[in-house]
């Protein structure tokens, strides 16, 4: 997969892209990371990459000229249909799911927006997806492109040691994952279930499942709504409300 991030402060992503699982996926050429300066596309003296909202108004509003000529440019060089993702206020929440989506891409193009956003022509006739961490304002949508960038290439094959780890993470099952623990089993009087002690993995399934299902009550009813239980979950579920 190719990821490029057109921004204004290409710096901001070297600490990002060169450590980590992010650094190890580009050295094992999963995929290739680079953040462009869009600046350097602008065709005027100055090298100016915004200017005066028509009709008036507060703040400055990022040119199409620039953006438009790097994402042409990139499409060019690597002869691919990308999928131009917009990073804005007014773009759907980013979520697992569609992580898992974009994943499935050859290529992503990052637009990170800055002043008062982008000439709207950019959104009309460019942009593929618009996308937004939550409702808050950023000074930039680099740190959204960070994310992305991170959520999606841990989802590439063979990124994580561990293939399962992507599965089995929180969302993407559609519920939270359950609680984990790890050595030793006696903490400072504070005890692992025995249940994970026990060795039996049919028994440790369901006790996984149930508590999956039992922090997503408590902590975010919300996606039980959208998720379609099985027999055996409605059955956990009935027993957890009634706890």
């Amino acid at each position: 997969m190719k990821i490029d991030v057109l921004t204004l402060f290409p710096e901001m992503f070297e600490g990002v892209f060169g450590s980590s699982i992010l650094k190890k996926a580009a050295e094992e050429g999963h995929v290739e990371f680079q953040a462009i300066d869009f600046r350097q596309y602008a065709t005027n003296k100055h090298k100016k990459v915004d200017d005066y909202p028509y009709g008036g108004g507060a703040g400055m509003v990022l040119s199409p000229q620039p953006i438009f000529d790097a994402v042409s440019e990139r499409v060019e060089k690597s002869n691919t249909k990308p999928r131009v993702i917009m990073l804005c206020p007014q773009g759907e929440r980013y979520t697992q799911t569609k992580a898992e989506e974009l994943a499935r891409e050859e290529h992503l193009i990052l637009l990170c927006g800055h002043y008062e956003g982008y000439d709207e022509r950019v959104r009309e006739h460019l942009v593929t997806d618009e996308v937004s961490l939550g409702d808050f304002v950023l000074t930039g949508g680099e740190l959204g492109a960070m994310v992305i960038a991170d959520s999606v290439t841990r989802l590439l094959p063979n990124v994580l040691g561990n293939a399962e780890s992507a599965v089995t993470d929180s969302f993407s099952t559609g519920l939270l994952e359950h609680p984990q623990y790890t050595r030793p089993a006696d903490f400072r009087g504070m005890h692992v279930p025995d249940v994970l002690l026990s060795g039996h993995h049919a028994n440790i399934d369901a006790w996984r499942k149930k508590e999956s299902l039992r922090r997503t009550l408590q902590r975010r009813p919300d996606l039980l709504e959208l998720r379609e239980l099985t027999r055996e979950e409605e059955a956990w579920l009935a027993e957890l409300k009634k706890e």
